[in-house]
């Protein structure tokens, strides 16, 4: 299964010197041409393995703000035990983004949210943690499951790479920056991980966008969860990180969104034991890129080093070249998350230049959408479940 998720020849993955002692990771060249391949063919594989040999079947319920939809549709595609719900943002992302879930058919059916990734994040849990509700529709509670960096099947997988830079750039127990754009936390909980299992991690840069409640914490002690900010890195706009709790936990503190007695979300965010601050701020640093640094940064990088990257990509360089002063004296590796052709709209604004169009991304903008659309909230009834 392993072989077959990490083929070379379908998920290469390469480095590629930037300036100084940075580097590029390229996590971009998989089928769907975001880092989240990664994760979601591992996961798409060993769970139908599993089912399979249990003669069971699930339902995985994904919110995505941009590339995690695809790749976990893409993934699951074609899967036999397998079905699969994606939630996305009305407006939020792009055409591209969109065209791999909506262009599948088969086991894949895709929802088009009137709200944003907030709200999609908040259907899928939903979904997830209503039993009564997959009973009744199933004879099985238990057939909603999840492939959103909140599923540690998503997760663990993630934590593979920052191995895999280590030992193309580093000296035996060098220490190393890793420099990760961030929105939902997962690929920065995946480092996190990595470091944990002892890789020589010595700083993980969080790079947000404007959606700055991150960086904002570790300045102020105040976690204050504020309204979704649109972001030319569209795949970051994410006010409330799924993955937030856990790296809080980790530093011996507890968040959680306060719900009403119908299980409704009225206060996210909820701090009750405060994390180790001072040891959260030996290992991360972060900070916030506005909106028309994004396509500074692009512009940057292109005009200094003949390197084209997109906004997400974009958002790991600013943050890395702003902690390291522009001195780039000290081992780093940024990650590039996505292809540079799945933003077209962008990287052209930034520089000028039209990225070059992904084979599989030219192929799907002639194919049939099929979308359905969620414009009203839910019906819920008094014991808070779902109709």
């Amino acid at each position: 299964m392993l072989n077959d998720a990490y083929d070379d020849s379908v998920i290469p993955t390469t480095m590629q010197h930037l300036t100084g002692q940075t580097h590029i990771m390229w996590l971009t060249h998989g089928p769907t041409y975001s880092f989240k391949d990664y994760a979601a063919r591992f996961f798409g594989r060993m769970l139908n393995y599993f089912l399979q040999k249990s003669g069971k079947k699930r339902i995985v319920a994904v919110a995505t703000s941009g590339d995690t939809g695809g790749a976990v549709a893409d993934a699951l595609h074609g899967l036999d035990s397998v079905d699969n719900i994606v939630f996305f943002p009305k407006g939020s992302i792009t055409e591209r983004q969109r065209r791999q879930m909506t262009t599948l058919g088969d086991n894949i059916y895709a929802f088009e949210v009137n709200g944003d990734f907030d709200v999609c994040q908040a259907l899928a849990k939903r979904l997830l943690g209503d039993k009564l509700f997959a009973k009744d529709l199933f004879d099985d509670a238990d057939r909603f499951t999840s492939a959103n960096s909140i599923s540690v099947g998503r997760l663990l997988p993630q934590a593979v790479y920052p191995f895999f830079a280590y030992s193309r750039v580093a000296a035996y127990d060098e220490p190393m920056i890793a420099s990760v754009p961030s929105g939902n936390f997962g690929d920065m909980m995946g480092t996190v991980l990595a470091r944990e299992m002892g890789l020589p991690i010595s700083k993980i840069i969080c790079g947000v966008n404007e959606n700055d409640e991150f960086p904002e914490f570790l300045k102020t002690d105040a976690y204050v969860v504020k309204p979704s900010r649109k972001s030319p890195s569209s795949a970051m706009i994410v006010s409330n990180p799924s993955n937030f709790a856990r790296l809080v936990d980790l530093y011996g503190g507890h968040v959680y969104d306060e719900r009403d007695e119908r299980g409704k979300v009225i206060q996210e965010g909820v701090m009750d034991i405060p994390p180790d601050l001072e040891a959260m701020r030996k290992d991360f640093w972060s900070i916030s890129v506005s909106n028309p640094d994004h396509y500074t940064a692009i512009q940057e990088v292109y005009e200094r080093y003949g390197i084209m990257m997109e906004p997400h990509g974009a958002v790991g360089w600013r943050a890395l070249d702003t902690f390291l002063e522009g001195e780039h004296e000290r081992l780093a590796v940024t990650y590039e998350t996505a292809d540079p052709g799945k933003f077209p709209d962008e990287v052209k604004r930034a520089i000028g230049v039209v990225p070059d169009v992904p084979e599989r991304i030219a192929k799907q903008s002639t194919l049939p959408e099929r979308i359905y659309t969620i414009d009203d909230p839910p019906f819920i009834r008094e014991d808070g479940s779902l109709t």
